[in-house]
């Protein structure tokens, strides 16, 4: 699993994602949990342009057939405390 930290800078997260898509990574997730329940933005490969497009922006509950069946209870997500 790779994290794109908050610390990148947004040109270094879109090379990394660059990288991602040049390997075929076919899905990816990007979990946010700052302040409150967690939200997550999931994207899909696009094969024809070799680009990621959002396909959902779950908030409570994340239920999702590709790349795997998963039904999952956001709200139970938990921030990690500080300097972790």
């Amino acid at each position: 699993m790779y994290s794109l930290a908050r610390s990148r800078s947004p040109r270094a997260s879109n090379v990394l994602l660059l990288k991602y898509a040049r390997a075929g990574i076919a899905h990816y997730w990007r979990v946010e949990n700052e302040k409150g329940p967690a939200i997550v933005h999931a994207f899909e490969l696009e094969p024809t342009t070799g680009t990621y497009v959002g396909v959902g922006i779950f908030r409570e509950r994340m239920k999702v057939s590709a790349p795997f069946p998963m039904d999952l209870d956001l709200t139970a997500i938990k921030a990690r405390p500080s300097g972790e």
